[in-house]
């Protein structure tokens, strides 16, 4: 009897091994196959050549590269070149493109033909082109160009109200009615600058004197402030440039003098917050993200981009320290016009030849 005990409990035994081996093995074919390690996609490059005014303009290269650093949400990674004289323009271009750059920016009129010989050259990358125009010829190719004249006009109000009418707001300003102008190299966008200026500084204030000077030059800041106080020994006590690095000469000048200045492309109330009134302003890092993000979105297409007021990509940027020194009026105005231009009621002049009368 007791053998037979043995037996069963033996038996017994080896049927709950196989069992559980059973079960055992049942729950290793269910289980599933442990997954390969993700590999991390690389990120796109988003790549800019300056131009040769290079990074630290606090103006126009600057805003460019912020717009560079927008594009990380959507996986890009910025790289930028920057470029010291025109002849490296070709070669920058076609260099990040060969680098694997997924889009490669020309930052600049100037750069014109160099960005449409290297997209031309590279038609597997896209190019933009700011301050350029696109071609009808180049898919890979999209120009962004802006209406910079309406950015002027409404600085031009500004600078032209409180110079005369409430030049009494600040001790920054006097009552000789005059104000001055530094410009960089006189290209397309520079001079719609300017003429919007002078438009909008005449239209509420005819008899305004303005002084206007063209360096010949975007990187020569002693040239921008030498230019900036021979006009406040004149008399000018706002001083607007649209001149790169050599405005940053023109706006240390109006600092050290005591007067007032305006800054260009992006706001510049940082360079001398004490000084700087307002800028007249397009919004380079907008525009770029929105081109980044149309390659994102396979949505991507050449030609060129026009960006205005309709679009909220020009018009001037805040008072900051001056918010509560520029008067209500002013800034009525400036709304008022604002509104004048959308409906078409203020067409505003793009070149000098259209305000020529205001000039003589």
């Amino acid at each position: 009897m007791r053998k037979f005990t043995l037996f069963i409990a033996v038996v017994v035994v080896a049927l709950l091994l196989v069992a559980g081996c059973q079960r055992r093995a049942e729950e290793t074919a269910a289980a599933p196959e442990a997954a390969e390690p993700a590999m991390e996609a690389e990120p796109m490059i988003a790549a800019m050549a300056t131009d040769v005014g290079g990074l630290g303009d606090k103006s126009f290269n600057d805003g460019a590269y912020e717009g560079l650093l927008r594009g990380e949400p959507f996986g890009f990674e910025a790289r930028v070149i920057e470029s010291k004289q025109q002849t490296d323009y070709v070669p920058n271009l076609s260099g990040l493109a060969e680098d694997g750059a997924t889009i490669v920016f020309a930052v600049g009129f100037l750069m014109e033909e160099a960005v449409k010989e290297a997209a031309a050259q590279n038609p597997d990358t896209y190019f933009g082109g700011i301050d350029i125009g696109g071609s009808d010829d180049l898919d890979n190719f999209q120009g962004i160009l802006y209406k910079e004249h309406e950015s002027g006009f409404l600085a031009g109000i500004v600078a032209g109200l409180m110079t005369q009418e409430y030049a009494s707001a600040s001790p920054k300003l006097n009552d000789e009615n005059a104000l001055g102008v530094v410009l960089g190299m006189f290209i397309p966008p520079v001079e719609k600058f300017e003429v919007g200026f002078i438009q909008g500084a005449k239209y509420v204030n005819p008899d305004v004197q303005i002084l206007s000077v063209t360096s010949g030059s975007f990187v020569d800041q002693a040239k921008g402030k030498e230019a900036a106080l021979a006009m406040v020994e004149q008399g000018a006590d706002i001083i607007f440039h649209a001149a790169g690095l050599t405005g940053l000469g023109a706006i240390q000048a109006a600092k050290e003098a005591g007067v007032l200045a305006i800054g260009v492309d992006v706001d510049q109330h940082n360079v001398a917050p004490d000084t700087v009134l307002t800028s007249a302003v397009k919004k380079i890092p907008e525009s770029i993200e929105v081109v980044l993000k149309s390659i994102v979105d396979g949505t991507f297409s050449g030609g060129t981009r026009v960006y205005g007021l309709e679009q909220g990509a020009t018009g001037i940027a805040p008072f900051n320290a001056f918010e509560s020194v520029v008067p209500q009026e002013v800034k009525d105005a400036v709304a008022d016009a604002t509104e004048k231009i959308l409906s078409g009621e203020i067409q505003v002049a793009t070149t000098r030849a259209e305000i020529q009368d205001l000039l003589d």
